[in-house]
């Protein structure tokens, strides 16, 4: 008797072109000749911004576009783009394939539910489960994401991989928490948020 067996993923960078659409929508806002400049810049406020798990990530990235100096009215700039943002060319035969294979989706993401919701529409496979930052109160590299995806699925460690382009974002993290729970039973405590009952 086969068992259930889980592939989440991270969405942005990983299945979606992240640093595509934010580099569109800087060059749009600053001129292509400051994208590259402002891109690199992004990297480093985004997660300051998304440190103590609080804001959206429309607040994360309305914040940002304001840091980075957009003029006034195009601060929400960014996340006015992120809906339309395409995936990779290889991932929707990807998953489509997974899926055929019997592996059960999942997103694990520092997203909205709204963003996520239109990804999806956008890649074109449906998904079990999404996991946003803004119904758990953490981003990742925090744990919050996986144990989340653990306590609603129920499935076994060993039943489950993570597939992620992000080494500071979900890779270590991942390994981390792997490794933390072989060592100790108790790191596999569920979370609760107010947003999950």
């Amino acid at each position: 008797m086969s068992r259930e067996r889980w592939a989440t993923f991270d969405c942005y960078g990983t299945l979606i072109d992240w640093n595509g659409g934010i580099r569109r929508e800087l060059a749009r806002v600053f001129g292509e000749e400051r994208a590259d400049a402002q891109l690199e810049r992004y990297h480093e406020l985004e997660p300051t911004l998304q440190a103590g798990g609080e804001r959206s990530y429309r607040e994360v990235m309305t914040e940002a576009m304001a840091a980075l100096g957009a003029p006034r009215g195009e601060e929400g700039g960014l996340a006015a783009a992120l809906p339309e943002w395409g995936p990779f060319p290889e991932v929707r035969a990807s998953l489509e394939e997974a899926r055929s294979r019997g592996w059960r989706l999942a997103l694990l993401s520092n997203t909205d539910r709204d963003f996520i919701e239109a990804s999806i529409a956008r890649i074109g496979v449906p998904f079990e489960l999404a996991v946003v930052a803004s119904e758990i109160d953490s981003y990742k590299p925090r744990h919050r994401h996986w144990l989340q995806f653990l306590e609603e699925t129920g499935v076994p460690r060993d039943a489950h991989v993570h597939v992620a382009q992000s080494h500071y974002h979900d890779i270590v993290p991942a390994l981390r928490g792997a490794a933390r729970a072989a060592l100790n039973p108790q790191a596999r405590r569920p979370v609760r948020s107010s947003r999950h009952p």
